[in-house]
């Protein structure tokens, strides 16, 4: 795919986001929840760059091809267990804290894991010394707006218990920050790539079956996502820039080159080449009938997603670049296209499966018998 390249807000002629993985990161590092679709992506690129020793906490085990590599220490554990993170936080002096119960998982387990997890990986990892700690967050803290673009300092006001339990983990996290304990906070947009399936699963699904595909309202709306390239290079910069205090700060991430949601999923169904379009269908007719379908388990998509899809939905990344020099690579556009080109790729590995992470497809439910009308 054609990679769209954005020039840097700083003075330097190199954009700091291409030297992000050049400098020197406090290692050990730490990466909670590395089995997942994001961790998976960072350890990578840790490993690219030379990192010597890597270590994963997740509640899933690490069974990818790099478990075997003698840089790679994994641990099963969940973030909320005091003895789990203590021990393999020992020694550590990078932390990026990835893991997070996803809005399919119970309001219980949301906020016991994104509340109570972050509290207890950011204390330990105060306490045992760390010198960098990366939280990543979400702009779901920003709930419904009424305005765009998103600025960092816009009222966060989160849709459900994932939203509002970002909300209450960054403040904790903000409040250990200190000078010996940098704290930087990232808000991503959804971040798409290889490897991640999910809610995008089902688009991929229906354009590579031969099917069309329906999108809430006109899809008109200007919707902004994010290569999950981009917010590695969003990471390494907050693991290794020198200016501690342009660290210490919270950053919106997202693509800066992005059109509406009909033109670029409809890049998908072109890609699959069977000649499908996107189906536009009628909000207030549609979200009703999903509020129901939740409401009866019938489908995997929840209020955030269907309430904001048919609505502008992008944040400010001036900040980011300015302060970090971080310049993203990828359009929304590169970041799908990416992405359904490793689903076709590896679809006969997760045929099957299902789940409630990124890792694998989320059940169609009702939907499945939807997409036969299309």
């Amino acid at each position: 795919m054609p990679v769209q390249h954005h020039a840097s807000e700083t003075s330097d002629t190199t954009p700091q986001s291409d030297v992000a993985m050049t400098l020197p990161i406090p290692e050990p590092v730490l990466v909670t929840g590395g089995s997942g679709f994001l961790g998976i992506n960072l350890i990578r690129r840790l490993l690219a760059h030379g990192v010597s020793d890597i270590r994963s906490l997740d509640l899933l085990p690490f069974d990818y091809p790099e478990a075997s590599l003698p840089q790679i220490h994994t641990q099963i554990g969940d973030v909320r267990d005091p003895v789990a993170v203590n021990a393999i936080l020992r020694g550590c002096r990078s932390v990026v804290h990835c893991a997070a119960a996803l809005p399919l998982c119970s309001e219980a387990e949301i906020l016991s894991t994104d509340i109570d997890g972050a509290r207890i990986v950011a204390e330990a990892a105060k306490a045992a010394g760390v010198a960098r700690f990366i939280y990543i967050s979400s702009t779901a803290v920003y709930g419904i707006p009424d305005h765009h673009p998103l600025f960092e300092t816009d009222r966060l006001e989160g849709v459900g218990p994932y939203g509002k339990s970002k909300i209450i983990a960054e403040g904790i996290v903000r409040e250990l920050d200190s000078d010996a304990f940098p704290v930087c906070i990232l808000r991503p947009k959804s971040f798409v790539g290889p490897e991640r399936l999910g809610a995008f699963a089902l688009l991929y699904d229906w354009a590579s079956t031969g099917h069309g595909f329906p999108m809430i309202g006109s899809g008109k709306n200007r919707y902004q996502l994010l290569d999950v390239e981009d917010l590695c290079d969003a990471i390494g910069l907050a693991l290794t820039h020198p200016d501690v205090s342009a660290v210490r700060d919270t950053y919106n991430v997202g693509a800066a080159d992005f059109t509406t949601m009909r033109d670029e999923w409809q890049a998908v169904l072109d890609a699959a080449g069977y000649g499908k379009k996107i189906r536009t269908t009628p909000v207030g007719l549609v979200i009703p009938v999903l509020k129901l379908l939740e409401k009866l388990h019938l489908s995997p998509l929840y209020a955030w997603v269907y309430e904001t899809a048919s609505q502008d939905s992008f944040v400010s990344v001036e900040k980011i670049q300015r302060r970090l020099g971080w310049a993203p690579r990828y359009s929304d556009r590169d970041a799908l296209l990416r992405n359904y080109a490793w689903y076709i790729a590896h679809l006969e590995q997760f045929q099957g499966k299902s789940g409630k992470t990124h890792r694998v497809p989320w059940k169609q439910g009702f939907l499945s018998v939807i997409k036969r009308f299309f």
